[in-house]
């Protein structure tokens, strides 16, 4: 039975999951979830995930939420990327979760999700500050290596790329941080990389086709 995954293509959680799912050549199906018109909020995807957050994964009875898990469950499932110390793979999970996506994945909504009347500049500013430590952490990490948790890519690498394909401004600027921008290079080299936009369905793009209609 092909799993689906609820996402869209907007949410770089989302984009995780669903690039492990591609890289390990998952038989896998994307469900569309219009977020911006509250679909998560609906009591049919609150049954799902009370969290009313993307990405939920389902295969058969089972369902899983929360990106890192899912990633988790498919590399132990098809025995790829998960690195020879999952300790350490996990390690750096926990790091993105925390102190990369977790602080990126606000300020990129705030910034350009948000009507400019409610762009609250103290929040932006605050968290913009979090994403450049966290961007540094991660730059000085990737100095004299390819990868960031072993000598071979792993879900760690598909999660701390999760916010850093899309081009809509953060605060985030590849030219900045060249070891970031190298090892980004070696994750779209790997056979099976897809843009989050390619992977997913839904973009800004086609929101602003359905708002000028």
């Amino acid at each position: 039975m092909t799993a689906k995954l609820w996402c869209f293509g907007e949410s770089g959680n989302a984009y995780k999951a669903a690039l492990t799912l591609e890289m390990v050549g998952y038989d896998w199906a994307p469900v569309y979830v219009d977020f911006f018109s509250g679909a998560t909020r609906s009591p049919e995807f609150r049954a799902m995930n009370e969290m009313g957050e993307v990405p939920v994964f389902r295969e058969d009875d089972l369902i899983l939420t929360q990106s890192a898990v899912i990633q988790l469950h498919i590399a132990n499932r098809s025995g790829r990327f998960l690195g020879k110390d999952s300790n350490e793979t996990l390690r750096w999970l926990m790091f993105d979760n925390h102190k990369m996506s977790g602080q990126a994945g606000a300020l990129r909504f705030m910034m350009n999700f948000l009507p400019p009347r409610k762009r609250a500049q103290g929040a932006i500013d605050y968290l913009h500050g979090r994403v450049q430590a966290a961007l540094q952490v991660l730059n000085n990490r990737l100095e004299g290596r390819n990868w960031v948790a072993d000598d071979e890519p792993t879900i760690a690498d598909f999660a701390c790329c999760g916010y850093l394909f899309y081009e809509e401004p953060f605060g985030f600027d590849r030219k900045e941080w060249p070891n970031i921008d190298r090892w980004l290079n070696g994750i779209t080299a790997l056979p099976g990389w897809k843009h989050p936009y390619d992977l997913m369905p839904g973009n800004p793009s086609d929101r602003a086709v359905k708002e000028d209609i």
